[in-house]
C-alpha cells in the first residue's frame, strides 16, 4: 500500500445515507450550482464592466465573487456525478485536485473577509483620509497578497499530504479534504497537525482582526444615522457571511477530528457542506440587494436585456 498510493482509489461514504432521495438532491444539487455561477459571474461582470464600480468595495467584492465560483466548481460537479452514479469514488489525483480547489477557496475566502474588513475600517472610521489610505496600489497590493497567502497555505498542505503512505481508502465525506486523507496514513503525521494548527492560529488572528474592526467601526457609526445606514448597507453582509463561514468550518473542523460514530455522518455531511454552499450563494445575493449603487446598476443591465430580447 505504501508505494501504491498515487494508484488508490478512494471510497466517498458520504452520500450512503442519501440512497432513496438521490435524485431530489441532484436536482437540487445542480439548481444551486447554476445560480451560483449564474449570480457571481452577474456581479464579477457588472463591476468589470462597470467603472463607476472601480472602487476598492466593489474589486474585493469582485474577488470574492471569483473565489466562489472556484470554490463551487471544486465541489459541485463531483458531486453531481456522485448523485447520479451507484459508485462514489475518487481517484488519488483528483482528491489531490479537489483538495487544493477547496482549500484554496476557503484560505481565501477568510483573508478577503479579513481585507474587506479593513476596508470598511478606513471608509467609516476614517472617511477624509480613505482615498489617500486605499489608493489604486494599495487595492492592488492586497489582492496580491490575499492569493500570495492562500496559494503558499494550499500548496504546503498539498506537499504535507502527498508526501504520506497511505494505508486506507474510505473518506467518510461528501468529498475530498486535507484532514480526511491525512487519517489514512502508514506513518506518524504530526507534521501535518502541527501545520494545521499554524494555519488555524493565522486564521483565528484574521478573525480576531475583524472582530476589532467591527467594534471601532460600531463604536464609530452610533455618532451619526448616516454611518449607521452605512453600516447596514456595507457592513452586515459582511457580518453574515464570516459567521456561517467561521461557524460551520469550526464545526466540521471539530467534529471530524473529535468523533468517528457513523450516525452523526447526516449532521457532519450538513457542516461540512455548508461553507462550500452557503457563502457562494450568499455573497452577490446579499451585496448586491444591499448595495444601492450595485443593485440598481444590475436591474438596469438586467432589464436592458430583457427589453432587446423582446
Amino acid at each position: 500500500m505504501e508505494n501504491s498510493s498515487r494508484e488508490l482509489v478512494f471510497v466517498l461514504n458520504g452520500l450512503n445515507e442519501t440512497k432513496t432521495k438521490r435524485q431530489i438532491f441532484f436536482g437540487l444539487s445542480i439548481l444551486a450550482y447554476v445560480f451560483t455561477i449564474f449570480v457571481n459571474l452577474t456581479l464579477i461582470l457588472t463591476i468589470v464592466l462597470e467603472k463607476i464600480l472601480h472602487e476598492p468595495m466593489f474589486i474585493f467584492l469582485c474577488n470574492l465573487c471569483v473565489n466562489s465560483i472556484c470554490g463551487s466548481t471544486s465541489f459541485y460537479p463531483k458531486l453531481l456525478i456522485d448523485l447520479l452514479s451507484d459508485s462514489h469514488v475518487i481517484s488519488y489525483t483528483a482528491c489531490i485536485i479537489q483538495i487544493f480547489g477547496i482549500c484554496t477557496y476557503l484560505f481565501c475566502e477568510s483573508t478577503n473577509l479579513s481585507v474587506m474588513a479593513y476596508d470598511r475600517y478606513v471608509a467609516i472610521c476614517k472617511p477624509l483620509e480613505y482615498h489617500s489610505i486605499m489608493t489604486p496600489r494599495r487595492v492592488g497590493m492586497l489582492l496580491q497578497i490575499t492569493w500570495f497567502l492562500t496559494f503558499i497555505e494550499t500548496i504546503v498542505s498539498i506537499l504535507l499530504i502527498v508526501r504520506l503512505p497511505l494505508c486506507g481508502s474510505r473518506i467518510n465525506k461528501l468529498y475530498c479534504f486535507e484532514w480526511d486523507v491525512v487519517k489514512l496514513s502508514c506513518i506518524d503525521n504530526t507534521l501535518n497537525n502541527v501545520f494545521d494548527f499554524v494555519i488555524m492560529v493565522f486564521h483565528i488572528f484574521q478573525f480576531q482582526i475583524i472582530i476589532i474592526s467591527y467594534v471601532l467601526i460600531i463604536r464609530t457609526c452610533v455618532r451619526s444615522q448616516a454611518e449607521r445606514n452605512k453600516f447596514m448597507e456595507t457592513c452586515l453582509p459582511h457580518l453574515i457571511i464570516m459567521g456561517i463561514l467561521v461557524a460551520s468550518a469550526t464545526l466540521d473542523f471539530m467534529s471530524a477530528r473529535l468523533t468517528s460514530d457513523t450516525s452523526l455522518q447526516p449532521l457532519r455531511n450538513s457542516l461540512s457542506i455548508m461553507y462550500l454552499i452557503v457563502p457562494p450563494i450568499l455573497n452577490p445575493v446579499i451585496y448586491g440587494l444591499k448595495l444601492k449603487q450595485l443593485r440598481r446598476i444590475v436591474w438596469k443591465r438586467f432589464n436592458s436585456k430583457i427589453t432587446a430580447l423582446k
